[in-house]
């Protein structure tokens, strides 16, 4: 294997990782800033488990997305960031079901997960 396609393989991980943080950012900054867009994703069974106002609870998911994925962007203990985040959307996909959002996240759950797997890449703090 050639230099160019050793280099490509030794930031493989960290460009899915940085890659991942900011679809994870994106989807939490967009709960934060348009919350009523979402509400409808939240289970009737959640809010009254919790006796939390979906919008409440939008708004605390967004929080933690933006945090989660803000420690994954810069690297900060990964392998217990990407655990926390792929089980979410582990749980996210069980919760919408079978279709084109499911099918989505789970792909971002396994990609994610992969990340839990392999750790520290070469530009983790």
């Amino acid at each position: 294997m050639n230099t160019a396609a050793m280099k490509l393989r030794l930031y493989a991980p960290a460009v899915l990782r940085y890659g991942l943080s900011l679809v994870i950012l994106w989807f939490g900054v967009q709960q934060l800033i348009n919350n009523a867009q979402w509400i409808a994703y939240i289970p009737d069974s959640i809010v009254t488990l919790t006796h939390v106002s979906a919008s409440t609870l939008v708004t605390f998911n967004g929080l933690v997305e933006v945090v989660l994925g803000t420690l994954l962007l810069f690297g900060w203990q990964v392998r217990w960031v990407a655990l926390l985040l792929a089980l979410h959307l582990f749980d996210i996909m069980y919760t919408v079901g079978y279709g084109e959002i499911g099918v989505r996240d789970f792909g971002l759950a396994v990609a994610t997960f992969c990340i839990f797997m392999y750790g520290d890449d070469i530009l983790a703090i």
